[in-house]
């Protein structure tokens, strides 16, 4: 049996061990933080029993679980067929793991990030093998969205990047080739773009998140507007992103307002909080932008 360690039991490393657990991979979820750890797997129960009511499992979520183990340490390295690091959002915390997993890793095992900007070269220039550094930039909730980034670093090998475009597809999901590694890759320089006008144009009163998102879906076609995404994904998710992307001198993808990051430190980081440019009752129904008229 193929077996997949997932470093980080947040919100984006839970959903990812969920879903390669779903097509049957043995995996190892690591957290220094048991009580991360212990979320995670409530988490992913309470996620397998909605995809099983709406009859979209194979395998009972029993059987799923199963295949899940939780560790707070890295040695099942040296076994793992695939080593997803989704941590947070920070350079220097990633290249260290890197630099570890490099001496713990078999050398042909594939070595991805989840990464939403991060370079990929600067993340492989911790290791001795760079070739099999590569990007998965997963989009979240992980077990709905149907999207993975598989981004190339500068010296990602041809047979890695494509081995991760054929994990992809094995999970079930469609991969977005992102041939040439940049801050932010393809879909989140796209997504900051817009965002950053949309908030921008919330935080000088012009318009309110509710009907900017409607204007989007109705006007553009798109299937949820850019704060419902946001919600969706985590404000903290998006500071980070935009951070990131400031740090790496793409500020002019960045909402010059300071708006996310006040929302974030009030604790409203979206749908898993409650509150985030929408409230939402317990039932998960989303409503109205409290602030509206």
């Amino acid at each position: 049996m193929k077996s997949v360690l997932v470093i980080g039991s947040g919100f984006m490393g839970t959903g990812i061990g969920q879903v390669c657990a779903q097509i049957g991979y043995r995996v190892h979820l690591m957290d220094i933080n048991q009580a991360a750890l212990d979320k995670a797997i409530n988490t992913i129960q309470r996620s397998l029993s909605k995809l099983e009511a709406k009859g979209m499992l194979k395998d009972s979520p029993e059987a799923i679980l199963e295949l899940i183990t939780t560790t707070k340490d890295l040695s099942s390295a040296d076994k793992a067929d695939w080593v997803i690091e989704a941590t947070l959002e920070m350079e220097d915390l990633k290249r260290e793991l890197f630099q570890e997993l490099d001496k713990l890793a078999l050398a042909t095992t594939p070595l991805a990030t989840n990464t939403s900007t991060i370079p990929i070269t600067h993340l492989a220039q911790a290791t001795r093998h760079p070739e099999r550094v590569l990007g998965l930039h997963f989009f979240g909730p992980v077990p709905l969205m149907g999207l993975v980034e598989v981004v190339k670093g500068e010296k990602t090998s041809v047979d890695i990047f494509e081995k991760g475009v054929a994990f992809v597809r094995a999970l079930g999901k469609t991969p977005v080739r992102v041939n040439k590694d940049i801050p932010g890759f393809v879909m989140n320089r796209i997504f900051s773009a817009a965002f950053r006008e949309a908030t921008d144009l919330v935080a000088d009163g012009i318009a309110t998140p509710e009907d900017i998102d409607i204007g989007m879906k109705l006007g553009y076609g798109w299937n949820a507007g850019p704060f419902e995404i946001a919600d969706n994904a985590g404000l903290d998710t998006f500071l980070l992103v935009g951070q990131s992307l400031k740090a790496l001198g793409d500020e002019h993808l960045v909402s010059r307002s300071d708006m996310v990051q006040k929302m974030v430190e009030e604790g409203c980081l979206g749908r898993k909080t409650g509150k985030g440019f929408y409230v939402y009752a317990p039932d998960g129904k989303r409503l109205p932008w409290p602030d509206k008229e």
